[in-house]
């Protein structure tokens, strides 16, 4: 007997294009044999013919194919905290403003079901960072990002020391300090001014908020450093945020600990859909509507 297919659809139900979507995914997914899973919180606002209602938790995605998501990228981070543990993909389609993390687009939302009933699709792994709090051995924080952990000043200038594998390496006065990953690299990080970083180049970023240095840089490190960041007692506090949604307060004295993580996030990548599957640097070009005029490509002998 062939084992049933299990599809979770969560939605940004406070916009109407992503309900109207869902409901479209889930009659697709339905009619095409398929098992649909909705949130309990989510259900009576899309109103779910034919899916089976579950309460959010672990429950809701055990055994799941894959997890759709509907709505920008904070859609797609919130879903992230449920599909990773399980390591379940994510197909996002977006119906944000950029949307990186998103797969597809929703004009190109039945192209996208049809893939991925028919199983056309990949599924690639993205570096996440475990990150930890203390403050004189007490644990403040455990806790985990896909983008970034950043730490911010809560009232006046932040007062850190940035350290790298042990060593300290600046002490700035500064409104934070973003710790990224490669997906994080064209989130806060880029507006902070860091680099855009491949997808699949392994690494961490550190990249200093509006610092009062001279020598105030976006690094680059190997993903096997240890990234750290020391509150100085003359600070007021500080605020750490990890991807936007977990914020926990930092007394002054803490420290903050960054890194690699050892359970990624995965995404589903699908075949034969406009715009997806395509390489990062149309993906880029799309997002920023970068300008390539003149481009003539390699020459042919």
């Amino acid at each position: 007997m062939t084992a049933k297919r299990i599809m979770l659809v969560t939605a940004h139900t406070g916009r109407k294009a992503a309900v109207d979507s869902a409901r479209l995914v889930i009659s697709r997914l339905v009619d095409a044999g398929l098992t649909v899973r909705v949130l309990h919180a989510e259900a009576e606002a899309i109103g779910c013919q034919g899916a089976e209602v579950v309460p959010a938790g672990l429950a809701a995605i055990q055994d799941a194919e894959m997890m759709i998501v509907l709505g920008g990228d904070g859609s797609l981070l919130r879903a992230a905290e449920l599909a990773r543990p399980a390591g379940v993909p994510l197909l996002g389609v977006n119906l944000g403003h950029v949307g990186f993390l998103a797969e597809a687009e929703v004009e190109d939302l039945a192209a996208a079901v049809d893939c991925v009933v028919q199983g056309r699709y990949d599924v690639e792994e993205r570096m996440t960072v475990e990150v930890t709090a203390r403050l004189n051995g007490q644990l403040l924080a455990d806790t985990w990002a896909l983008n970034e952990a950043t730490v911010e000043k809560r009232e006046r200038m932040l007062e850190v020391v940035a350290e790298i594998d042990g060593r300290p390496l600046s002490r700035w006065g500064c409104d934070g300090v973003i710790c990224a990953t490669p997906t994080g690299s064209t989130a806060y990080a880029f507006s902070a001014g860091g680099p855009v970083v491949w997808p699949e180049v392994e690494a961490l970023l550190l990249v200093p908020i509006s610092a009062h240095a001279l020598f105030a840089r976006p690094l680059v490190v190997s993903p096997r450093s240890a990234l750290a960041l020391e509150i100085q007692p003359q600070t007021a506090g500080a605020v750490l945020w990890c991807d936007g949604r977990r914020r926990f307060d930092l007394p002054a004295g803490a420290r903050v600990e960054v890194r690699r993580g050892e359970v990624p996030v995965r995404l589903a990548r699908l075949h034969g859909v406009e715009d997806t599957g395509a390489p990062f640097t149309d993906r880029l070009v799309a997002k920023f509507d970068l300008p390539v005029q003149g481009w003539r490509g390699r020459m042919r002998s």
